[in-house]
């Protein structure tokens, strides 16, 4: 069970932070005076596949839309620099997909694509974008049924126009707001103790009422909220919250799921452009809370979207301080052990008889390799005191806490799920404990170091 150390954490965190800052009707101009080219605009894109198309994590033909997908940011310009912050309501983009992803919204937007920061919501009732995979499917003999490329690039098109009109009606902003809630009865760590240095699995739905009673364990309970704002007018917020955004799913179904629910409800109450951010919620779900029925999903819904309004109503601002975007070129080793390799992944995707679980995860395996000695580019945004981070794969809730420890005075945001090609970035301990997210990770233990590395160079 959380033992309050983040609690006590953070607080002192947000109390340096916002020390001196004002509240929403009080804060000028001042930080638009001085630079005169501080502005945001916000989008919104609807980025639904086909229907017919093959969708993550039943991989049955899409038959029902229950809600649209969107893909869902800001543009924000500072000093003649823009960048863009966006969040895509799929379960992964990866390799080759992403990047045309960054290119195409780059260049709608006025920028580099090393300036594009695109992270997936992480729902497992969308697409899981992967065109080299796609194509490594469509050269064997007998493929399974499998979503085409197009399906993943046409919607970088769509959100393309939408990134162009907004950067047509870029506003001013002159302060920022930084607020947070705890989120009650939602996340629960998913790696549970059986014995002494092993794990098990409560997933994301869980009927176990052996594994529903045990702890929640390491989470981070907060939702962070970011607000852009004219004098007493928010433009856009940006919430960040660590868990898998789960609740029932493998049904031929789209959806955004609570965390779009609650997002899209907040929105229409404002009317506010709200973008949800998931952060490092690779080894956090809401099993704990979530028999996977209707009603436990409303539940999810209502509890974030309490947390969310909560937030919103906490915020304290201050004027906005200079961008400054930092890059960091990662390097990750694919594993090599039984089961992993070249020759295992590519046994996978020939096998004739497998399912299209495995065969697909064949071909994202050799895609995933194939790539793997181009770094995976993370960055990090910061305003004075606010920083915000974007990490690639699924990453533990440690990756998470870790960022915020080395910043204990600022304001740190934590987006995973960028480039989702090297699946789980687990700890090095992960691996002899046992747990699913082991087996679902493409990267050697000794990566954890690496991420480490990354995340202090980003937050240096």
């Amino acid at each position: 069970m959380h033992d309050g150390t983040i609690e006590r954490r953070e607080f002192m965190g947000m109390a340096t932070m916002l020390l001196g800052a004002a509240a929403l009707g009080g804060c000028s101009s001042v930080g638009h005076a001085e630079t005169g080219a501080r502005r945001v605009a916000a989008f919104s894109c609807d980025v639904t596949p086909p229907m017919g198309t093959p969708i993550y994590s039943g991989f049955k033909g899409l038959a029902t839309i229950e809600f649209p997908l969107l893909a869902k940011g800001i543009i924000l310009e500072d000093g003649g620099q823009r960048y863009v912050l966006c969040a895509a309501d799929y379960c992964e983009l990866r390799n080759s997909t992403r990047r045309l992803w960054q290119e195409k919204i780059a260049a709608a937007a006025g920028t580099s694509a090393e300036r594009v920061a695109i992270q997936c919501v992480h729902q497992h009732t969308a697409p899981m974008g992967d065109s080299d995979a796609s194509r490594l499917l469509d050269a064997v003999a007998n493929p399974p049924v499998h979503a085409s490329v197009a399906s993943f690039e046409d919607p970088a098109e769509r959100v393309a126009v939408a990134v162009k009109e907004a950067a047509a009606r870029l506003q001013p902003y002159d302060c920022v707001g930084t607020s947070q809630a705890k989120v009650e009865r939602v996340a629960a760590n998913r790696r549970v103790p059986l014995e002494p240095g092993k794990v098990g699995f409560r997933a994301s739905s869980c009927k176990d009422p052996k594994l529903i009673e045990l702890p929640e364990g390491l989470i981070d309970p907060y939702l962070k909220t970011l607000t852009f704002a004219l004098g007493d007018k928010p433009l856009a917020r940006l919430h960040y919250y660590a868990t898998h955004p789960q609740s029932f799913y493998g049904d031929p179904r789209a959806s955004y799921d609570f965390v779009g629910m609650a997002r899209e409800k907040l929105e229409a109450k404002e009317g506010v452009p709200q973008i949800y951010f998931t952060g490092c919620g690779g080894n956090v779900a809401c099993g704990k809370y979530n028999p996977g029925t209707p009603e436990s999903r409303q539940g999810l819904f209502e509890r974030l979207y309490a947390a969310m309004e909560s937030s919103v109503a906490a915020a304290r601002y201050a004027p906005a301080e200079a961008i400054q975007w930092k890059t960091y070129p990662l390097l990750l080793t694919p594993r090599e052990d039984a089961g992993y390799s070249e020759a295992d992944a590519r046994a996978k995707l020939t096998k004739a008889d497998g399912s299209v679980l495995e065969r697909l995860d064949g071909a994202m395996t050799l895609a995933w390799r194939a790539r793997s000695k181009t770094p995976i580019e993370l960055n990090a945004l910061s305003m004075g005191a606010i920083r915000i981070v974007h990490l690639c794969g699924e990453p533990a809730v440690e990756f998470q806490l870790y960022a915020q420890e080395l910043r204990p005075g600022d304001f740190v945001c934590v987006a995973g799920y960028g480039d989702g090609a090297p699946g789980y970035i687990c700890l090095e301990s992960f691996f002899p404990e046992g747990g699913y997210e082991p087996t679902a990770s493409c990267v050697i233990p000794q990566s954890e170091a690496a991420f480490r590395e990354a995340i202090r160079t980003l937050l240096q």
